[in-house]
Protein backbone atom coordinates (compact mmCIF):
# COMPACT_ATOMS: atom_id res chain seq x y z
CA UNK A 1 0.00 0.00 0.00
CA UNK A 2 1.71 3.74 -1.34
CA UNK A 3 0.07 6.51 -1.61
CA UNK A 4 -0.20 8.24 -5.42
CA UNK A 5 0.53 11.07 -7.25
CA UNK A 6 -1.83 11.69 -9.53
CA UNK A 7 -1.72 13.62 -12.96
CA UNK A 8 -3.05 14.62 -15.94
CA UNK A 9 -2.61 16.40 -19.40
CA UNK A 10 -4.15 17.94 -22.56
CA UNK A 11 -2.88 18.05 -26.06
CA UNK A 12 -0.14 20.59 -26.94
CA UNK A 13 2.19 20.73 -29.61
CA UNK A 14 5.53 18.68 -29.69
CA UNK A 15 7.71 19.09 -32.11
CA UNK A 16 6.86 20.84 -35.67
CA UNK A 17 3.05 19.99 -36.24
CA UNK A 18 2.86 17.22 -33.98
CA UNK A 19 0.77 17.12 -30.97
CA UNK A 20 0.85 15.23 -27.38
CA UNK A 21 -0.32 14.82 -23.78
CA UNK A 22 2.53 13.83 -22.79
CA UNK A 23 3.32 16.61 -20.60
CA UNK A 24 1.46 15.71 -17.47
CA UNK A 25 1.14 17.62 -14.50
CA UNK A 26 -0.60 16.75 -10.54
CA UNK A 27 -3.44 17.11 -9.95
CA UNK A 28 -5.02 19.16 -6.65
CA UNK A 29 -8.47 17.71 -6.33
CA UNK A 30 -10.42 13.96 -6.83
CA UNK A 31 -10.74 13.36 -10.65
CA UNK A 32 -13.42 10.58 -12.15
CA UNK A 33 -11.90 7.46 -13.67
CA UNK A 34 -13.90 5.75 -16.37
CA UNK A 35 -13.48 2.62 -18.60
CA UNK A 36 -10.75 4.77 -20.85
CA UNK A 37 -8.93 6.91 -18.02
CA UNK A 38 -9.32 10.19 -16.01
CA UNK A 39 -12.07 12.94 -17.45
CA UNK A 40 -9.16 15.43 -17.06
CA UNK A 41 -6.45 13.65 -19.52
CA UNK A 42 -6.32 13.63 -23.01
CA UNK A 43 -4.89 11.61 -25.76
CA UNK A 44 -3.63 13.24 -29.49
CA UNK A 45 -3.63 9.88 -31.28
CA UNK A 46 -6.04 7.45 -30.03
CA UNK A 47 -5.28 4.91 -32.57
CA UNK A 48 -2.27 4.28 -30.15
CA UNK A 49 -3.14 6.01 -27.04
CA UNK A 50 -5.68 5.62 -24.57
CA UNK A 51 -8.29 3.14 -24.96
CA UNK A 52 -9.45 0.43 -22.29
CA UNK A 53 -6.36 -1.39 -22.09
CA UNK A 54 -4.24 1.47 -21.70
CA UNK A 55 -6.66 3.41 -19.29
CA UNK A 56 -4.42 4.48 -17.44
CA UNK A 57 0.02 4.90 -17.06
CA UNK A 58 1.21 4.38 -13.59
CA UNK A 59 5.66 5.15 -13.79
CA UNK A 60 6.92 4.19 -10.49
CA UNK A 61 9.11 7.10 -8.82
CA UNK A 62 11.83 5.02 -7.95
CA UNK A 63 13.31 5.08 -11.34
CA UNK A 64 14.17 8.71 -11.47
CA UNK A 65 17.26 8.60 -9.42
CA UNK A 66 18.61 5.72 -11.90
CA UNK A 67 17.28 8.29 -14.53
CA UNK A 68 19.53 11.09 -13.04
CA UNK A 69 22.32 8.94 -12.46
CA UNK A 70 22.36 7.99 -16.33
CA UNK A 71 21.62 11.43 -17.94
CA UNK A 72 22.47 13.93 -15.13
CA UNK A 73 20.83 16.40 -13.53
CA UNK A 74 17.38 17.44 -15.88
CA UNK A 75 14.96 19.79 -14.30
CA UNK A 76 12.35 17.18 -16.16
CA UNK A 77 13.28 14.41 -13.56
CA UNK A 78 12.71 16.90 -10.44
CA UNK A 79 9.56 16.24 -10.36
CA UNK A 80 7.06 13.40 -11.55
CA UNK A 81 5.39 13.57 -14.73
CA UNK A 82 8.55 13.09 -16.91
CA UNK A 83 7.40 10.31 -18.98
CA UNK A 84 3.70 11.27 -18.95
CA UNK A 85 2.55 9.41 -16.27
CA UNK A 86 -0.93 9.45 -14.82
CA UNK A 87 -0.21 7.70 -11.60
CA UNK A 88 3.53 8.59 -9.72
CA UNK A 89 4.09 6.46 -6.38
CA UNK A 90 6.70 4.82 -4.20
CA UNK A 91 8.00 1.15 -3.73
CA UNK A 92 6.01 -0.55 -7.05
CA UNK A 93 8.09 -1.56 -10.21
CA UNK A 94 7.86 -3.92 -12.88
CA UNK A 95 9.74 -6.48 -10.58
CA UNK A 96 7.13 -6.96 -8.13
CA UNK A 97 3.80 -5.68 -10.21
CA UNK A 98 2.42 -8.63 -12.49
CA UNK A 99 0.48 -8.30 -14.99
CA UNK A 100 -3.16 -9.36 -13.99
CA UNK A 101 -2.65 -7.58 -10.69
CA UNK A 102 -5.95 -5.66 -9.43
CA UNK A 103 -5.72 -2.52 -7.41
CA UNK A 104 -7.90 -0.63 -5.46
CA UNK A 105 -7.13 3.36 -6.20
CA UNK A 106 -9.62 5.57 -4.17
CA UNK A 107 -12.79 4.08 -5.29
CA UNK A 108 -11.99 2.69 -8.51
CA UNK A 109 -10.91 -0.96 -9.05
CA UNK A 110 -7.99 -1.02 -12.11
CA UNK A 111 -5.85 -4.47 -13.38
CA UNK A 112 -2.75 -4.46 -14.62
CA UNK A 113 -3.09 -5.26 -18.31
CA UNK A 114 0.60 -4.35 -20.36
CA UNK A 115 3.34 -2.87 -19.97
CA UNK A 116 4.25 0.10 -21.73
CA UNK A 117 6.22 0.00 -25.15
CA UNK A 118 7.90 3.66 -25.27
CA UNK A 119 7.17 5.66 -28.60
CA UNK A 120 9.60 8.75 -30.13
CA UNK A 121 7.22 11.41 -27.92
CA UNK A 122 9.55 10.36 -25.08
CA UNK A 123 12.99 11.32 -27.49
CA UNK A 124 11.06 14.88 -28.09
CA UNK A 125 10.04 15.64 -24.35
CA UNK A 126 13.78 15.00 -23.45
CA UNK A 127 15.68 16.12 -26.12
CA UNK A 128 17.72 13.58 -25.73
CA UNK A 129 18.75 11.15 -28.79
CA UNK A 130 17.47 7.56 -28.93
CA UNK A 131 15.48 8.35 -25.27
CA UNK A 132 12.29 6.08 -26.35
CA UNK A 133 14.94 3.03 -27.23
CA UNK A 134 16.85 3.82 -23.56
CA UNK A 135 14.00 3.24 -21.91
CA UNK A 136 12.41 0.04 -23.68
CA UNK A 137 16.39 -1.29 -23.01
CA UNK A 138 16.17 -0.72 -19.50
CA UNK A 139 13.10 -2.31 -18.52
CA UNK A 140 12.09 0.86 -16.71
CA UNK A 141 8.91 1.28 -19.17
CA UNK A 142 6.26 1.86 -16.62
CA UNK A 143 2.71 0.14 -16.85
CA UNK A 144 -0.76 0.32 -18.09
CA UNK A 145 -4.36 -0.17 -16.69
CA UNK A 146 -7.53 -1.27 -17.31
CA UNK A 147 -10.36 -0.06 -15.57
CA UNK A 148 -12.75 -2.98 -13.46
CA UNK A 149 -14.70 -0.59 -12.02
CA UNK A 150 -14.85 3.17 -12.47
CA UNK A 151 -14.76 5.65 -9.84
CA UNK A 152 -13.16 8.63 -8.37
CA UNK A 153 -9.55 8.91 -7.58
CA UNK A 154 -7.49 12.25 -5.85
CA UNK A 155 -4.10 12.96 -5.03
CA UNK A 156 -2.88 11.35 -1.95
CA UNK A 157 -4.77 8.44 -2.04
CA UNK A 158 -3.54 4.70 -1.06
CA UNK A 159 -3.10 1.91 -3.99
CA UNK A 160 -3.50 -1.27 -2.64
CA UNK A 161 -3.00 -4.60 -4.21
CA UNK A 162 -6.55 -6.69 -3.77
CA UNK A 163 -5.72 -9.73 -6.19
CA UNK A 164 -3.43 -11.30 -8.43
CA UNK A 165 -4.26 -12.90 -11.46
CA UNK A 166 -1.20 -13.89 -12.55
CA UNK A 167 1.62 -13.60 -10.13
CA UNK A 168 4.36 -15.68 -12.24
CA UNK A 169 4.33 -13.35 -14.39
CA UNK A 170 5.46 -9.97 -13.62
CA UNK A 171 6.38 -7.00 -16.11
CA UNK A 172 9.97 -8.09 -15.86
CA UNK A 173 9.33 -11.13 -16.78
CA UNK A 174 7.18 -10.16 -20.21
CA UNK A 175 9.67 -7.23 -20.80
CA UNK A 176 12.60 -9.45 -20.88
CA UNK A 177 10.63 -12.42 -23.45
CA UNK A 178 9.91 -8.98 -25.92
CA UNK A 179 13.27 -7.24 -25.84
CA UNK A 180 16.13 -9.48 -24.71
CA UNK A 181 14.87 -13.42 -25.07
CA UNK A 182 13.00 -12.39 -27.85
CA UNK A 183 12.53 -15.58 -29.58
CA UNK A 184 11.96 -18.18 -26.90
CA UNK A 185 9.29 -20.34 -28.07
CA UNK A 186 8.57 -21.76 -24.81
CA UNK A 187 8.01 -17.91 -23.39
CA UNK A 188 5.95 -16.86 -26.28
CA UNK A 189 3.14 -19.72 -26.12
CA UNK A 190 3.10 -18.81 -22.53
CA UNK A 191 2.15 -15.11 -23.46
CA UNK A 192 0.16 -15.68 -25.96
CA UNK A 193 -2.27 -17.76 -23.99
CA UNK A 194 -1.94 -15.60 -21.08
CA UNK A 195 -5.59 -14.15 -20.63
CA UNK A 196 -4.89 -11.11 -18.84
CA UNK A 197 -2.69 -9.80 -20.97
CA UNK A 198 -3.79 -7.26 -23.70
CA UNK A 199 -4.75 -8.62 -26.76
CA UNK A 200 -2.03 -6.74 -29.15
CA UNK A 201 0.80 -8.37 -26.69
CA UNK A 202 -0.75 -11.63 -27.13
CA UNK A 203 -0.80 -11.10 -30.95
CA UNK A 204 2.93 -10.29 -31.01
CA UNK A 205 3.85 -13.44 -29.16
CA UNK A 206 1.47 -15.26 -31.72
CA UNK A 207 3.36 -13.92 -34.36
CA UNK A 208 6.44 -14.25 -33.60
CA UNK A 209 6.00 -17.81 -33.05
CA UNK A 210 4.35 -17.77 -36.88
CA UNK A 211 6.76 -16.03 -38.30
CA UNK A 212 10.10 -16.57 -36.42
CA UNK A 213 10.94 -12.86 -36.66
CA UNK A 214 10.84 -10.07 -34.09
CA UNK A 215 8.48 -6.56 -35.26
CA UNK A 216 10.33 -3.98 -36.60
CA UNK A 217 10.42 -1.29 -33.68
CA UNK A 218 11.62 1.42 -35.74
CA UNK A 219 8.27 3.33 -36.66
CA UNK A 220 7.35 3.41 -32.82
CA UNK A 221 11.00 4.63 -31.62
CA UNK A 222 11.92 7.08 -34.11
CA UNK A 223 8.26 8.57 -34.91
CA UNK A 224 8.18 7.49 -38.94
CA UNK A 225 5.02 6.31 -38.64
CA UNK A 226 3.41 8.22 -36.00
CA UNK A 227 4.58 5.79 -33.20
CA UNK A 228 2.45 3.05 -34.48
CA UNK A 229 3.04 0.52 -31.33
Amino acid sequence: MTSITLLTGRVAPLGGQRTSAIDKRPVSGPCLLGPTGFEDDEQADLRVHGGPEKAVHHYPRDHYEAWRADLGLLPLLDVPGAFGENISTLDLNEASVAVGDIFRMGSALVQVSQGRQPCWKLTHRFAIPNMARRVQETGRTGWYYRVLEPGTVAPGDTIVLVDRAAPDWPLHRIWHAFYVDRLNAEELKNIAALEVLAEKWRLYARNRLESGRVEDWTPRLNGSLEGRA
